[in-house]
């Protein structure tokens, strides 16, 4: 269950396992469309994560090092691989960073990062989560199959304008992401239509993604995942997890796998997550690979916060660095 009476565990001002007085540490997964071609190839030089891959390729039963080293742009822009090499690649680098997990005061996926926070948190084990994320991929691909329908952010213009024009295009506005920028999906028509004239001061910029993820459109993905996610035992977040759907801090592990499978067809609020860790009193964050697309967020709508995204094992030394300030943790 969600409240948002929720404290962290370890307060933030009293315990001393804390780098700073004050200091709170946010660990964050991204989501789909933070990959590029091959962004896995340095961190497959370190020993353990080759084995840690292949064991997430078995779970999942794609090639996830092939993928995440050879394919091009276009082969990894499918929903259906794009979604397990993210997931497997967050998951592959976590131990790296696993104090980093167990001193956090907050852990949060984006999207797909999600079912990455779920098994960083223990809600789901290594092996479920590469299991389910497989089923997800497969799920939205064929919804996005459907229709043909995409998605486009909207950078800039005013907040009340822009949802007006969204709403008038008949849009939905599937990803609220702070920082002046809302990600819009619908039919490839309304999108085209929306780009030849968009709202005031905004720039639209189409998205490489298969469909309208987190739109009703995704409606028969929910029910798939529904069947495969029935067959779980997930169990109680052992940090303090977020939800995409209102910003609140999950407790019940029942309460986090139905929001993880719900929120497939449902707009993610990441303006809200990113409001909760500022309420938390979050001082550090630090993005898990595929990195870089919420370390900008977090600059842009949480100033003064120190950002460390892990693009590649040379950000390790900046990683252990930050979580040593914020959490008091040696990596």
């Amino acid at each position: 269950m969600a409240t948002s009476a929720f404290r962290p565990r370890r307060h933030p001002v009293a315990d001393s396992r804390q780098g700073k007085v004050g200091s709170v540490l946010a660990l964050l997964a991204p989501g789909q469309g933070s990959q590029t071609p091959g962004f896995l190839s340095p961190w497959l030089a370190l020993p353990g994560v080759a084995e840690r891959l292949a064991a997430l390729s078995a779970a999942t039963g794609l090639d996830l090092a092939s993928l995440g080293t050879e394919a091009d742009a276009e082969t990894i822009r499918d929903t259906a691989a794009a979604q397990p090499l993210i997931v497997g690649a967050g998951l592959a680098v976590l131990p790296e960073v696993v104090p980093a997990v167990e001193a956090a005061a907050v852990v949060a996926g984006h999207s797909v990062g999600e079912v990455t926070a779920l098994a960083a948190t223990g809600v789901l084990t290594t092996d479920e989560a590469g299991a389910l994320v497989a089923v997800r991929g497969r799920a939205m691909a064929e919804a996005a199959a459907r229709t043909a329908t995409g998605m486009s952010a909207v950078v800039g213009g005013d907040r009340d304008e822009v949802q007006a024009a969204v709403t008038a295009a008949g849009l939905v506005a599937a990803n609220e992401n702070g920082a002046g920028q809302v990600v819009v999906a619908g039919t490839t028509e309304q999108l085209a239509a929306f780009a030849a004239a968009p709202p005031a001061k905004a720039r639209v910029i189409p998205l490489a993604v298969a469909g309208a993820f987190h739109t009703g459109f995704m409606a028969p993905a929910v029910d798939v995942l529904a069947a495969h996610a029935a067959g779980l035992a997930p169990r109680p977040p052992r940090t303090p997890l977020l939800s995409n759907r209102d910003g609140e801090v999950v407790t019940d592990a029942p309460d986090a796998l139905e929001r993880l499978v719900a929120q497939v067809a449902r707009p993610v609020r990441w303006d809200l997550c990113m409001a909760r860790m500022q309420a938390l009193g979050v001082t550090g964050v630090l993005e898990l690979p595929p990195a870089g697309t919420l370390a900008g967020l977090a600059k842009r709508a949480m100033p003064g916060v120190e950002v460390v995204a892990l693009r590649t094992p040379d950000d390790l030394d900046k990683a252990r660095a930050l979580v040593e300030t914020h959490a008091g943790a040696a990596l």
